[in-house]
């Protein structure tokens, strides 16, 4: 009765500390929500956002929307714990499954709240170091609004080991291959951007690149996954492992470490070491693969998930090597991020100062002075063009900031090149 009492009391220290976190996100995206409808700046419409605040609004709508399901379970759970209800007790009349529908439509749109964001950071960083326009910019949005409304309505493909009703798999295996769709999109648009640019290969451009290709490949294992023959067969083993991280970690890491690279000059005002910086993308490239490829084989070979010791199995005995190469590659990838810190706090203090656009990028926070001000802006920016004006026909540069209005000459060129380019 101890024993029990005491995981009761974790349980619900658990579930206290998801609900106030859920709290948290909830309010952070309300305040993402209403400063982006309310507090653009003038001539700032929808469609000149960056494909980062765009990301970030649409994943603050899924936050308001999912998170306060997964409270309410935990509430549920809370007062089976300790108040005995038994919303998910079988021999009171509950239904265990019933938390498993609740945490799944929950999870499913967390995956894209955690991808979300990655895809608008690649975005913003591709087009300036292809110098080139996003390509289909329209398109990229309503991929992530498309993304973002179908994440609701596939969650039971986590589901399909449950005993679920043949025609409900169905529809979940057609609704996950469905969202498969807008991102195509993206990652297509993604290759126009980039197809015939003048590719600038810093470190942001290259994390950037391996963002899309993991995601491409992450991307391929879950359109299986979402088959219910195969994913009956290979749910509860590494080949979702692999397929789990190569979405999350190939996408959203190494999307992190492009923006933390490409806003570094803006944020303290100094150019991190760019020798330093491809180092840690290779060996990161290089190890992350080697880590999470060889799971798909593990998956297939029939190794299980949540296993503590596989040789306990004699059909998996034989992969252990895989497992020790696996584990090996992985302490690797940790200590290959040694770099990136060495990197990070070197620059931050003996690096060389960031002009203000090193980049020539377009976007409002590069027209800000280093090392920038209270509240940002001096004075509220006027916004006369969209966020990725690179190789402008007509122009003397190949790029036009957000803010910066034309003279009479330079629009009459502009229009001209345009008219000639058609």
């Amino acid at each position: 009765m101890g024993s029990y009492n005491l995981t009761a009391m974790g349980q619900s220290l658990w579930i206290l500390g998801i609900f106030v976190n859920g709290l948290a996100s909830i309010a952070g995206a309300v305040n993402y929500v209403t400063t982006t409808l309310l507090m653009r700046a003038p001539g700032m419409g929808l469609f000149r956002l960056s494909l980062t605040v765009w990301s970030l609004f649409v994943t603050s709508i899924l936050l308001l929307l999912a998170v306060p399901v997964l409270s309410a379970a935990g509430c549920m759970l809370f007062f089976d714990l300790n108040f005995g209800t038994s919303f998910f007790l079988p021999e009171g009349g509950g239904d265990p499954l019933l938390w498993q529908h609740l945490f799944w439509f929950f999870g499913h749109p967390e995956v894209y709240i955690m991808i979300l964001p990655a895809m608008g950071v690649a975005s913003d960083i591709l087009s300036p170091f292809a110098r080139k326009p996003i390509f289909g910019y329209k398109a990229m949005v309503y991929a992530m609004v498309a993304i973002g409304f179908l994440g609701f309505i596939v969650w039971g493909h986590h589901m399909f080991v449950s005993g679920m009703a043949l025609g409900l798999s169905e529809f979940f295996a057609a609704s996950t291959m469905l969202i498969a769709v807008p991102s195509a999109i993206k990652v297509f648009n993604w290759l126009g951007t980039i197809w015939g640019g003048n590719i600038r290969f810093t470190t942001p451009m290259l994390f950037s690149l391996a963002f899309v290709s993991m995601f491409i490949i992450g991307g391929l294992s879950g359109i299986f996954l979402a088959s219910t023959p195969v994913n009956l067969f290979v749910h509860h083993t590494y080949f979702v492992v692999a397929h789990f991280h190569y979405v999350l970690f190939g996408g959203s890491m190494f999307a992190m470490f492009a923006g933390i690279y490409y806003w570094f000059p803006k944020m303290f005002g100094k150019m991190f070491d760019e020798g330093l910086g491809k180092l840690h993308f290779w060996l990161t490239l290089v190890f992350f693969n080697l880590t999470f490829f060889p799971m798909h084989n593990l998956g297939l070979a029939g190794m299980m998930r949540r296993i503590a010791d596989p040789t306990v199995y004699e059909h998996l005995r034989n992969l252990q090597p895989v497992n020790q190469f696996v584990t090996l590659a992985a302490i690797g990838l940790g200590l290959v991020q040694i770099v990136f810190f060495y990197n990070f706090f070197r620059s931050l203090f003996k690096g060389k100062a960031a002009p203000a656009n090193p980049w020539q990028a377009t976007t409002l926070e590069w027209t800000l002075t280093n090392p920038i001000g209270h509240g940002n802006f001096p004075k509220i920016p006027h916004v006369y063009h969209g966020p990725y004006e690179y190789s402008v026909p007509g122009l003397k540069k190949d790029y036009l900031p957000q803010d910066e209005k034309l003279d009479e000459e330079d629009s009459r060129k502009m229009s001209q090149a345009l008219a000639a380019a058609h």
